[in-house]
């Protein structure tokens, strides 16, 4: 069987599910080196302070909402992108109108490399 090379951001194909909590899924696809993770938050959804030791790159897509990261409470809109440096602590609150972001993960969490729940917080 052929490596799936080809995605579209609309369709889950090729992609692993998580609900990271009430309100927000992502469907995330890995490669080697880095990983790509759809995050779309039902409007008003919060997610939960978290933290992990792979950088991430996030970018509104659509909606809006406030980045939380470290002492910064940062309002983002579509075409808005950020850095997470490794190990700050971050989480995202979506306005009314609900959000979807692109997260890209480098290396990529081993634990998005699995359907399930949560964030999972890895330290490490």
């Amino acid at each position: 069987m052929q490596e799936q090379l080809f995605f579209n951001i609309d369709k889950s194909d090729g992609g692993v599910h998580r609900e990271l909590a009430p309100g927000i899924t992502t469907t995330v696809f890995s490669g080697e080196h880095a990983q790509i993770s759809i995050v779309r938050f039902a409007a008003g959804a919060k997610g939960t302070l978290h933290h992990h030791p792979e950088e991430q790159w996030g970018h509104c897509l659509s909606g809006s909402g406030l980045r939380f990261q470290g002492e910064e409470e940062v309002a983002v809109k579509p075409g808005d992108f950020w850095r997470t440096p490794g190990g700050l602590p971050h989480t995202m609150v979506a306005g009314d109108e609900g959000m979807v972001v692109m997260d890209i993960f480098a290396p990529p969490r081993k634990a998005y490399r699995e359907a399930g729940s949560g964030f999972a917080v890895e330290d490490g």
